[in-house]
């Protein structure tokens, strides 16, 4: 009996560890900010009160906006109560299980111009409320007006992609470890500091802090005598986007501890610029925030980096209005560090075609629209484009002229620019290539291959041409892009040809293993992951193997990511390792019971290992769960079919045709069935 109690004791004290809140917690190498203030004052002043300093605080009377004296909200399917108990914040909301509960708040997040507030639930997780409070109108309002999102589903606030560890923690925290565990589904998640303090872009300070006591003591000249911060690459424009870019991008995290100073892709892989999202011309579509569209702008390609624009402590533009674009941009340019700058009196309407303080002379009413995200902030497209309405009328992009004169058509802004300037020479856009290329023009193949060999066209198009050209499959990329001096264009180009043949992959990848970066590795490794060690050129096997243990590593600091999980059973699969496999898709379909591409590719594996009825199981099983259940239909079906149930086969196969009647596969293969069913001997 002793012995039972004591491994109930046991078990409850490592349910009670796994259950634990995120929380600070020291670390060796690090320091508290406030022992960089005793130094540095002006960048702490500067600092202090910043969105950086309030992205994450605990809730208190003074960090929380909202109103909780007993406000309600009402929305679609949604419905909250704000209350306090003392200094205690709670939020009466139906939870996962869809009845109401008092959840506490433990932090706000973000300060403007929203917040929102993260709940605690168990297994160590931080739940953002979709329901936020509006700090310029003083109002709650629902991140998800349209509703749609029941409890028990992945978007609900309790769900897996409203889950602060998984998607916010690592941009709102300082020296964040998530700590997560896929065999228990839970976090044990820390951090150095609850906010983007010093260290977050620096890196770790100990050192820093501890050898400039010493030399203090010594009295020993600070320049051979303090160790500088681990981030000394600052103060390069590059290295400073690329800083930035850590959190201020769409991108895959490629290590569970990520160091500033290192190069971007050895920490992260950033999205291109896909259709979901950014248009065909490269304007900001969905939430991507600054990175894609500023590595697209003639600014970056010159060498401006985010601290020209903003004080990097503050986060505060350097000027206000139109001075910050006029302080380079003027009658009198310095041309000594961008030898490309015009003398010209932009502040003037002979430039911006409007009267001087009205909004449309406003240097980013025409260079810098903005689109409004989570509801209510405005963010800026830093592209930093002039305008083109000739684009918006041949292939339906936006265009800032329509954005505030929107009863006039393209062709009227195109007049008007006409009319101030005369007739502009244009070049193709690489819009316009991307836009045939996603129509599935019959010449969109030449105009990418042509794009992606324009070295004056920035790194991201080329690298969005390769994937583009990749998704159409007639041709390879050009096999330069492999060598290309830049990163982006490599892990593109890595990705393309891992598409490719046998051959081509043997011919092209293998040095792609010894590169210096470790997206491109990985990639590599993940294209020649099949092949025998005897079919690698010398050596190559050897860096393979390091290779795709970097490529686990990258997914295993996102396995709480199901897209990471289908990554590694994928790769188990290529490598014969089936019940590993299966390991990965069942998690993955836990984490995440509505992802198709799971499913299929799990039953896929069940059916090759003639598993048939528990790949029929995994298949029925998300009927209900899926958006999009005519996949789960077709793939029935096809079961059906070659099991020659004929009967079953065409019920499943019709349901999957009216659900999705475009697809030809689905039209195709229930002509064969009917055929069969036709052919067969009366009963």
């Amino acid at each position: 009996m002793l012995r039972r109690l004591l491994t109930l004791a046991v078990l409850l004290a490592a349910l009670s560890v796994q259950a634990a809140a995120p929380r600070g917690e020291a670390r060796a190498d690090h320091a508290g900010d406030r022992e960089c203030v005793a130094c540095h004052a002006e960048q702490a002043r500067l600092w202090s009160g910043s969105k950086h300093d309030r992205a994450m605080q605990a809730a208190t009377p003074a960090t929380v906006l909202g109103n909780f004296d007993g406000a309600s909200f009402t929305g679609t399917d949604q419905r909250a109560r704000f209350s306090r108990r003392a200094d205690e914040f709670i939020v009466r909301t139906p939870g996962a299980d869809g009845k109401d509960a008092d959840f506490p708040v433990a932090h706000t997040f973000g300060v403007y111009p929203l917040q929102q507030y993260l709940l605690p639930l168990p297994g160590g997780r931080l739940q953002a409320l979709s329901i936020a409070w509006d700090v310029r109108n003083k109002r709650w309002f629902s991140l998800y007006p349209e509703g749609g999102i029941a409890p028990g589903t992945a978007l609900h606030w309790s769900g897996r992609y409203q889950n602060w560890n998984l998607m916010c923690g690592e941009c709102h925290t300082t020296a964040f470890a998530k700590g997560y565990e896929d065999e228990t589904d839970d976090y044990r998640t820390t951090w150095v500091e609850p906010n983007v303090g010093c260290q977050a872009c620096h890196g770790p300070g100990a050192a820093h802090i501890e050898s400039a006591r010493s030399a203090g003591t010594a009295g020993q000249p600070p320049s051979t005598a303090i160790t500088p911060t681990a981030n000394r690459l600052l103060g390069s424009a590059h290295a400073q986007v690329d800083q930035c870019a850590a959190c201020h991008s769409r991108r895959t995290r490629l290590q569970e501890i990520t160091l500033p100073g290192r190069p971007f892709l050895d920490n992260f892989v950033p999205d291109n610029l896909r259709p979901d999202l950014y248009h065909a011309d490269g304007q900001q579509l969905e939430e991507v925030f600054e990175y894609g569209s500023f590595r697209q702008s003639r600014m970056y390609q010159a060498g401006v980096g985010c601290g020209d624009c903003h004080e990097p402590h503050s986060g505060k533009t350097r000027a206000a209005g139109n001075a910050l674009c006029l302080s380079c941009h003027n009658p009198a340019p310095d041309t000594g560090r961008f030898s490309g700058l015009k003398s010209k009196d932009y502040d003037s309407p002979s430039h911006h075609f409007h009267t001087t303080g009205t909004p449309g002379s406003a240097c980013v009413s025409c260079h810098m629209p903005s689109r409004n995200y989570m509801i209510v902030h405005e963010r800026r497209d830093h592209a930093i484009r002039i305008p083109r309405p000739d684009l918006s009328r041949r292939i339906g992009t936006p265009n800032a002229c329509q954005s505030c004169h929107a009863d006039r058509p393209a062709e009227w802004a195109e007049a008007a620019i006409a009319r101030h300037l005369g007739a502009q020479p244009r070049l193709e856009h690489y819009g316009e290539v991307f836009a045939a290329a996603r129509k599935g023009d019959a010449d969109a193949g030449s105009r990418l291959a042509a794009l992606i060999g324009d070295g004056q066209q920035p790194a991201i198009v080329r690298a969005t041409a390769i994937e583009l050209l990749a998704a159409i499959g007639t041709e390879a990329p050009s096999a330069a892009a492999l060598r290309d001096a830049d990163p982006v264009v490599r892990v593109a180009a890595a990705a393309a040809w891992s598409a490719r043949s046998a051959d081509e992959r043997l011919a092209h990848l293998p040095p792609l293993l010894a590169d210096p970066i470790r997206a491109v590795r990985i990639t590599a490794a993940r294209g020649l992951a099949d092949f025998p060690e005897d079919r690698l050129p010398t050596g190559a096997d050897a860096l393979r193997r390091t290779a795709l243990d970097e490529f686990v590593a990258a997914q295993r600091a996102m396995a709480d990511m199901p897209s990471a999980q289908m990554n590694l059973a994928a790769l188990a699969t290529t490598q014969g390792k089936l019940p590993q496999a299966e390991r990965h898709y069942r998690i993955a379909l836990t984490q995440d019971p509505a992802i198709n591409a799971a499913r299929l590719s799990f039953a896929q594996l069940l059916a090759a290992s003639r598993r048939m009825d528990e790949a029929r199981r995994v298949l029925r099983d998300g009927l209900a769960k899926s958006p999009n259940p005519g996949e789960l239909h077709f793939a029935l079906g096809l079961l059906a079919g070659q099991a020659r149930q004929w009967e079953e086969a065409a019920s499943e196969l019709e349901t999957a045709a009216r659900l999705l009647p475009a697809d030809g596969r689905i039209r195709r293969n229930l002509d064969i069935v009917h055929r069969q069913l036709r052919a067969a001997p009366a009963r």
